[in-house]
C-alpha cells in the first residue's frame, strides 16, 4: 500500500498546481476550490488501484474532478456568484469598472444556459488550455463529438447573452415610455 501511495503522489505531483487551480476556477473561490481538490485527491488515492495505465493519470484525475464538481453542485450555477479569473479581472479593470461589472454579469448569464458538465469542459478548454484530444480522452468521446459539444455550449451561451441584452433593451424602452406618459404639464394659474 505504501508503494502505491508513493507512486500516486509521484504521478500527481506534475499536475498538482494546475488541477488545484482548475478546482478553484470551477468553484469560483479559493476555499471551496481547495475543498473540492482535497476531496478529489482522497477519491483518487482510494481508487488508484483501478487506474490501468499510469500514463492516463491526467485524464483520469480530471474525470474525478469533473464528476466531483457535478456532484457538489447542489443548486444551479446562476444562484452562486460567478467571478472572473484573476487574469481576466485584471484585464477588465484596465477598461474601467463598468466594463468589468458588465463582463461579470454577461458571464453569469452565459453560464446559466449550460450544464455543470458543459461548464467544466469549456473551462478546461478555454482557460486551462486543454486540447480537444485531451478532452476526448477525459470524456471517452471521439474528438469530433467533443468539438460539436464545445460549439453547442458556446452557441447556448451566446444565445443567452443575446436574449439577456434584448430583454434589457425592451425593459429600458418600456421604462422610458412609462416615464414619458407620467410627465404631465400643470396649467399655469390664471391662464384659462
Amino acid at each position: 500500500m505504501t508503494a502505491d501511495r508513493d507512486l500516486f503522489w509521484k504521478l500527481v505531483e506534475p499536475e498538482h498546481a494546475r488541477a488545484r487551480a482548475y478546482c478553484r476556477r470551477l468553484m469560483q473561490n479559493r476555499e471551496d476550490g481547495d475543498d473540492l481538490y482535497q476531496d478529489v485527491l482522497v477519491t483518487a488515492l482510494t481508487r488508484f488501484g483501478d487506474l490501468r495505465e499510469h500514463g492516463a493519470l491526467r485524464a483520469w484525475l480530471y474525470r474525478i474532478i469533473v464528476n466531483s464538481f457535478k456532484n457538489r453542485v447542489r443548486r444551479p450555477w446562476w444562484k452562486r456568484a460567478v467571478s472572473l479569473t484573476d487574469e481576466i479581472a485584471a484585464m477588465m479593470v484596465s477598461a474601467g469598472p463598468e466594463s468589468a461589472h458588465a463582463a461579470r454579469r454577461l458571464l453569469t448569464v452565459a453560464f446559466q444556459a449550460v450544464s455543470p458538465q458543459e461548464q467544466a469542459l469549456l473551462t478546461l478548454f478555454e482557460l486551462e488550455g486543454w486540447s480537444v484530444a485531451d478532452l476526448a480522452r477525459l470524456t471517452g468521446k471521439k474528438e469530433g463529438a467533443v468539438k460539436v459539444g464545445l460549439s453547442r455550449t458556446r452557441r447556448k451561451m451566446r444565445q443567452a447573452i443575446v436574449h439577456h441584452r434584448t430583454e434589457a433593451e425592451r425593459r429600458l424602452r418600456h421604462t422610458s415610455a412609462e416615464s414619458e406618459e407620467t410627465v404631465c404639464v400643470a396649467p399655469k394659474p390664471g391662464l384659462d
